[in-house]
């Protein structure tokens, strides 16, 4: 069996996520998002249950476009299976693939996945109300200046720390 291969450090880590997302304008003509392409999915998967609900909804009509094309060519869908993709190999290569769920050990495996599926549904709420997620607020709108966006990652940052605190001691 292979022994899994060190994380990389943060910092060499910080360089080359700005090197992708500099590669993403430079190629692609945009930066890097996520919440995009699960919004967008969802729009779809609305559509093919209900579509005449989809159409008149001005939300998910957003999304579904003028139906010329599909909605899922998107730049953010191929963006986000391209992550799921790269995280697969990445895994694999270092030898890290395997069942588990990391938790501190004041904290029952339940506990643990419902706390991460509460942030996850806070998460994705925040970046409805934000109309952005991390990776489009913080990186994209941070690297060209955006005040909304810098005001997002700060508020991101303080609730983050305000809620550490209280939180900590399950992983400790």
């Amino acid at each position: 069996m292979k022994l899994p291969q060190p994380y990389w450090n943060p910092y060499l880590s910080g360089i080359g996520l700005g090197l992708v997302l500099l590669a993403s304008y430079l190629i692609m003509g945009r930066g890097l998002g996520a919440s995009g392409a699960f919004t967008t999915t969802t729009a779809v998967t609305v559509n093919a249950v209900a579509p005449e609900y989809a159409h008149q909804n001005t939300f998910y009509s957003e999304y579904l476009g003028d139906g010329t094309r599909s909605p899922l060519k998107d730049w953010l869908v191929f963006e986000v299976l391209g992550v799921f993709v790269g995280g697969l190999v990445s895994g694999l290569l270092a030898g890290r693939i395997k069942k588990s769920v990391e938790k501190g050990p004041r904290i029952s495996v339940r506990s643990r996945l419902l706390f991460a599926f509460a942030g996850g549904m806070l998460m994705g709420i925040g970046a409805k109300l934000a109309r952005g997620c991390t990776s489009g607020q913080a990186l994209t709108g941070g690297a060209v200046l955006n005040l909304g966006s810098w005001a997002f990652m700060l508020m991101v940052f303080a609730g983050a720390y305000g809620l550490a605190y209280f939180l900590r001691r399950q992983w400790t």
